[in-house]
């Protein structure tokens, strides 16, 4: 069962590469995105047994991210879907000479998002230290050419920092391993590998001072796929640059990836009694991370670069919750959940904006509830969602986490935490209530802006309040699920997010 997710995403990623009809390569995207929810579902239920010597196994924290994920993968498949056909309708409907970047092969494409799932996965089954750096640096190469995909030089620049940046934290990731590996040698049990289940059996008996260094490169390289400050700097790029889909599944999944790969390192040094070492760091690196977010958040106008330093902040209090442990690890785990939701959820409804307005700028974009009327209030609810505001779910997960640091006795912690939130609060809305219900341009206001959300014809019957049912069903589907988890959060999650928790030292 754990091969056939990992098989059947590669497997459509090879048969959209050879495909030669665009319309048979997105029903192959939305099929094979869907196949891996229902085998994701499977697998949880099921709990299917290790395979290759422990190397590739299911555990509770990998059911947690890995559900997630398909999930996340396939609702933004569904946009997908209709945002390369409208790609298409555009770049058919314009001169050629007017498009100078825009020939990227959709087949191309749709491989890429299917290889990018497959190394995903790998990622989250990974037990064993080399083969997790491995499947993270794949990610990085799957991914690249999605961000490509507009072949403007603003893209070709973001891509190539993006790839030298984050494959330098995997080299140095690559270093803890070798760091793991000589301190494995001290511990008496024969043949020791770099399978996490072994390591973490015997973690009493590894060599605390090398475990710590590895630990340290651990947080180091994979906190720069993560996007941890001072690490982040090809986020704000790669995000912005990408179209809005890749840009939710970067910061919607990926991200979560190389916390899981962190949550690993820090389980292990948990199981040795070095955990109070771990936690120091993790709550430094959380602290700093959000308050560099705050810092670039402040007067920034370009939405999907605020965006992404928000996903910068979100990954700051996420490993804040871990590093203070207790109730407040219970809460970083859902806010890993939450974020993905919500974060998605507005970086597709960016995408609609991008669409209509033909700009970034949110000078330039004003009364979006005007001009797309569901696209506004989605960016609304994703925004209020995003700050940290009742009823949504991550406002009880960032909650949980503030709890965790007063019942740890953590009060400078929690004022720090509490006044990056209040500025990233003013300054997020600061920018996205004009961008909502400012007064439209007279030419936004009467339609007259091309875009990819003006339908062709025959499709136009296929909309809600004027807009077309990809683009508003997807994020929709999203924002439900975050006021319902904000109102509601089901048994079984909770003892999943409970059990994750424990099984990676966070609680």
């Amino acid at each position: 069962m754990l091969w056939l997710l990992l098989a059947v995403p590669a497997g459509a990623a090879l048969l959209a590469l050879a495909l030669p009809w665009s319309v048979l390569r997105r029903g192959l995207l939305v099929a094979a995105t869907g196949t891996h929810v229902a085998l994701v579902m499977t697998c949880c239920l099921q709990r299917p047994a290790a395979v290759m010597y422990g190397w590739i196994a299911l555990d509770d924290a990998s059911i947690l991210f890995l559900a997630t994920m398909s999930v996340v993968f396939f609702i933004v498949s569904l946009y997908t879907v209709g945002y390369l056909a409208q790609e298409e309708a555009r770049v058919a409907a314009e001169p050629p000479e007017d498009l100078p970047f825009v020939n990227f092969p959709e087949a191309v494409f749709t491989g890429c998002l299917l290889l990018f799932l497959t190394m995903m996965t790998l990622v989250i089954l990974s037990h064993h230290w080399g083969l997790l750096g491995i499947a993270v640096e794949a990610t990085t190469l799957a991914s690249a050419p999605l961000i490509y995909f507009h072949r403007h030089p603003r893209s070709l620049e973001a891509t190539w920092k993006y790839l030298v940046i984050c494959s330098v934290g995997i080299a140095l990731a690559l270093l803890g391993n070798f760091f793991l590996a000589v301190a494995a040698k001290a511990c008496p049990a024969p043949a020791l590998d770099l399978v996490m289940g072994d390591l973490e059996r015997y973690a009493c008996q590894l060599d605390p001072l090398w475990l710590k260094a590895a630990f340290m490169l651990f947080l180091v390289g994979y906190g720069t796929k993560m996007g941890l400050a001072p690490l982040h700097t090809w986020l704000p790029d790669a995000h912005s640059e990408a179209p809005s889909t890749v840009s939710a599944l970067l910061s919607g999944v990926l991200l979560n990836c190389a916390f899981l790969a962190i949550l690993r390192g820090h389980s292990l040094l948990v199981k040795a009694g070095l955990g109070q070492f771990s936690r120091e760091l993790l709550v430094l690196f959380g602290l700093a991370s959000m308050t560099v977010a705050a810092m670039f958040i402040i007067r920034q106008l370009d939405y999907k670069r605020l965006l992404a330093y928000s996903s910068v902040e979100h990954m700051g209090i996420l490993t804040l919750g871990v590093g203070i442990g207790g109730i407040a690890g219970f809460g970083s785990l859902w806010h890993a959940v939450n974020h993905s939701l919500t974060k998605t959820l507005l970086f597709l409804v960016a995408g609609n904006t991008l669409a209509w307005f033909h700009s970034k700028s949110a000078r330039e974009v004003q009364g979006v509830r005007t001009v797309l009327p569901v696209t506004g209030c989605l960016w609304l609810v994703g925004t209020l969602a995003i700050v940290g505001s009742p009823p949504f779910a991550p406002f009880l997960s960032e909650f949980a986490a503030l709890k965790g640091m007063i019942d740890g006795d953590r009060i400078l912690v929690a004022v720090w935490y509490l006044a990056m939130l209040a500025i990233v609060f003013v300054a997020l809305s600061a920018v996205v209530i004009p961008m909502v219900y400012g007064t439209p341009a007279t030419r936004a206001a009467d339609g007259e802006l091309p875009g990819e959300l003006q339908a062709p014809a025959p499709r136009r019957r296929w909309t809600l309040a004027g807009e077309p049912l990809w683009s508003v069903v997807p994020p929709l589907l999203l924002g439900v699920a975050v006021l319902v988890l904000g109102l509601y959060l089901p048994s079984e999650l909770c003892d999943l997010l409970h059990r994750a928790a424990c099984a990676v030292g966070a609680e």
